[in-house]
């Protein structure tokens, strides 16, 4: 009895086993790490621009939010306090962009 059911279980796990052998034969997935200098370059500059496009963009949606204009009162009136919002807006916006980017 036992000896036929090793031979059974011999041969079913020499087969599971087999694709595990050739498993490190096989070609790494591709990834968005880059391989040169030159691909790391061009990640750097294209997150960048997505990024600082972003920024700007959630600037502009929370002016357009708020009441009155922040740029206007930033730019004609010098109001410091409608500065560090806006910087405080920029930042906030940025740290998420930077950790959507991040993954």
């Amino acid at each position: 009895m036992k000896t036929s059911l090793l031979r059974i279980l011999v041969p079913l796990l020499l087969v599971a086993a087999t694709p595990s052998l050739f498993a490190a034969d096989a070609a790494p997935p591709p990834s968005w790490h880059a391989q040169s200098l030159v691909e790391a370059i061009g990640y750097v500059v294209l997150f960048t621009a997505i990024g600082v496009a972003l920024a700007i963009g959630g600037y502009k949606l929370f002016d357009k939010c708020t009441p009155g204009d922040l740029h206007k009162e930033i730019i004609e009136n010098k109001n410091i306090a409608a500065a560090i919002v806006a910087a405080a807006v920029i930042l906030g916006v940025c740290i998420i962009i930077a950790a959507s980017m991040l993954g």
